[in-house]
C-alpha cells in the first residue's frame, strides 16, 4: 500500500462533500485540527499499537473541540460553526463518521454516533459563558458606531 499523499486526501474530502454537502470543508479541517489539538491534550501516542494510548473518544472529542474552537475563534465560535453547517454537537459525530467512512478518520468498535449527541448547548457553551478576558474601554467602540455611552 503507497503512502497517502495530501491529493489523496484532498480527493477524499472532495467525495465526502459530493455525497453531504451539509458541512464545508473547512469544517472537516477544523475537525482534524481538533482532534490534534485533543490527543496532544490528553497526551495520546499516535504511533502506539495500542489502542487505549492513542484513541480519543467521541466525548474527549467533542470537549477538545470546544475547547479549540473557543480558543481560536472566541465569541466568533457559535456563528463560525454556522457558517460551516455545524449547529450541535452531534453534527460533530456526522463530520468524524464521514472521515471515518471515508478511511481518514479510525474509530473502535465501541465507537458510535450517539457519542457526541447533546453534549452541550452551543448558545450556552459559546456565548452566554464566554468572558472576554482583558481590560477593554468599550466606550471607543460605542463612539465608532455614533452612540453616547
Amino acid at each position: 500500500m503507497g503512502k497517502k499523499t495530501v491529493q489523496d486526501t484532498w480527493k477524499k474530502l472532495q467525495r465526502i462533500i459530493e455525497k453531504d454537502s451539509r458541512y464545508s470543508v473547512q469544517s472537516y479541517q477544523f475537525i482534524f485540527e481538533a482532534l490534534d489539538f485533543t490527543a496532544s491534550r490528553l497526551g495520546k501516542k499516535y504511533n502506539s499499537s495500542s489502542e487505549e494510548e492513542r484513541h480519543v473518544s467521541g466525548q474527549e472529542l467533542s470537549e477538545g473541540i470546544r475547547q479549540y474552537a473557543l480558543r481560536k475563534f472566541g465569541f466568533m465560535t457559535r456563528t463560525v460553526f454556522e457558517l460551516w453547517g455545524i449547529t450541535n454537537s452531534r453534527d460533530f459525530g456526522e463530520i468524524v463518521f464521514n472521515l471515518v467512512d471515508s478511511g481518514l478518520m479510525g474509530k473502535t468498535e465501541s465507537d458510535s454516533l450517539d457519542d457526541f449527541k447533546d453534549l452541550y448547548d452551543f448558545q450556552t457553551e459559546f456565548e452566554d459563558k464566554f468572558k472576554f478576558e482583558g481590560n477593554f474601554d468599550y466606550s471607543y467602540s460605542w463612539n465608532i458606531l455614533g452612540k453616547k455611552e
